[in-house]
């Protein structure tokens, strides 16, 4: 277990003291060992400084079982409508067990939670024991569908031999009935035209369904009573549903329904051509962008008057921020999200190299949730008001000092992400006119991101606060 993470995650995110992360991290040595012991994955999470939500401050990861997550969910806010029973022990110190729960990548598990308790019998965190169980509720919802199926399917049979067609005529799909043979017993007309489009204009009830598509053989002889498969006729992709009726059922038999789903492949097909057609136009706009920079480079090289040379360099690193955000989307699956720690990471690093190329020995730290992500447009303000800000401290705030230390801070607190620049420099002194750059930071802050924007002395230094909502489009992995 990574202590230091855990005490970082606690100093940043929740209200809790130095006893209290020394109390979680007695715990955190344990959960592997639990973990193992009890097949499931088990975490510590903490109550937020603002008490609305829980943060993933620890996990271990079974060796003894499959593991519920693909990925780590450490660092990761728990919301009250996905996970009801984390906030309820938190908030009332009463333990919930084998309560169901959905995670943070969509599975649905049976969750067991406890408090953890300080010494002054205040409730610090919980204790939380997950165990996958989604196949489980898959075949319990799969029978319990069937079930129903069976009943509705049984009374289409009933009215069938009432000579009432309860089946509606004018459906799309192509729906066939057959018996335990494979007979046809019954066919709607879209199945009628389906096999008049294959050329078998002679189609008698009785015949078999696998003489006019030999395809399907696997399917029907299949033991599942729900299967769903896709295959090729005609050229055409269908989606073919087997539906097997029980034993206890008046009728005995089987409905097969063919479904054209060649249109909305195709366009998946489109939709896939198009996201080579997009990452190609992020790959030259990247390219474009650091062709300028190299001609700005190559400019400041060949020479420039000493009070144009800072507008150049402040120039170049906007445009390699946002270059930035191109080269991020290319690196990931999405052609459209970027990840926001990825991005103030490649920023931050890049202007302190800046930095020391003119002789100042200035360090950069990161902190926040990984795998936060947000639409490309979005990225690109945010890419600036980074570079301005982290920018701004490297000319300004070490002057008359010899070392700097920067520090970016970024975190979720509900529907709100918050971005924090620390440096510990001279200190911000308000001026009657703010610089270009910080003209910059208010005006796309307020324009582009819909946000606000703060700076001002710190204890140390100077202390820069952004702050936006996320709209429906930003995801947390």
């Amino acid at each position: 277990m990574k202590y230091n993470r855990v005490e970082e995650l606690c100093n940043i995110h929740t209200n809790l003291s130095v006893a209290d992360v020394q109390k979680i991290n007695e715990i955190v040595v344990t959960l592997p060992l639990i973990a193992d012991l009890n097949k499931a994955n088990v975490f510590v999470d903490c109550p937020t400084k603002d008490g609305k939500h829980a943060l993933v401050v620890a996990e271990a990861v079974p060796k003894t079982a499959k593991s519920v997550y693909k990925k780590t969910v450490v660092g990761k806010l728990v919301y009250e409508a996905f996970e009801p029973s984390v906030l309820f022990t938190l908030r009332t110190g009463k333990p919930m067990f084998l309560n169901r729960a959905l995670t943070q990548e969509g599975k649905t598990v049976d969750q067991s939670v406890v408090p953890i308790i300080a010494d002054n019998n205040r409730i610090i965190g919980t204790l939380i024991m997950e165990k996958d169980i989604s196949e489980q509720v898959r075949y319990q919802q799969k029978m319990e569908a069937l079930s129903e199926a069976t009943e509705t399917l049984s009374g289409i049979l009933i009215g069938m031999t009432e000579n009432r067609p309860i089946i509606p005529e004018v459906i799309e799909e192509s729906l066939f009935f057959i018996d335990q043979e494979g007979k046809i017993l019954y066919s709607n007309p879209a199945a009628s035209n389906l096999i008049q489009e294959i050329g078998e204009d002679n189609f008698t009830p009785g015949d078999l369904l696998i003489d006019y598509f030999p395809i399907i053989k696997g399917i029907l002889n299949d033991s599942e009573e729900l299967l769903v498969q896709e295959v090729n006729i005609l050229n055409k992709v269908f989606q073919i549903k087997k539906i097997t009726l029980g034993q206890h059922v008046k009728s005995n038999g089987t409905f097969v329904i063919f479904k054209n789903i060649t249109e909305l492949r195709e366009k998946e097909r489109e939709l896939i051509v198009k996201s080579v057609a997009i990452r190609e136009i992020h790959h030259r706009v990247k390219n474009n962008l650091q062709t300028v920079a190299s001609l700005l480079r190559l400019q400041i090289r060949r020479g420039l008057p000493e009070e144009s040379k800072v507008h150049f360099v402040e120039s170049l690193n906007r445009i390699a921020s946002i270059a930035s955000v191109h080269e991020i989307i290319l690196a990931n699956s999405s052609v459209d999200d970027v990840d926001i720690y990825s991005l103030i990471e490649k920023i931050g690093n890049m202007l302190v190299v800046e930095a020391e190329h003119e002789n100042q020995k200035v360090s950069i730290s990161y902190s926040g949730p990984p795998h936060l992500l947000i639409k490309s447009n979005k990225a690109v303000s945010v890419a600036l008001v980074i570079n301005e800000l982290i920018q701004n401290c490297v000319k300004h705030a070490f002057n008359s000092i010899n070392e700097g230390k920067i520090s970016v801070q970024f975190a979720q607190y509900g529907n709100e992400i918050h971005v924090l620049v620390l440096d510990n420099g001279t200190g911000y002194t308000p001026k009657s006119k703010n610089s270009l750059g910080l003209e910059i930071v208010g005006m796309i802050v307020e324009h582009d991101l819909s946000g606000d924007f703060s700076i001002g002395p710190a204890e140390t230094g100077t202390i820069a606060l952004v702050r936006f909502p996320i709209d429906r489009e930003v995801v947390e992995e």
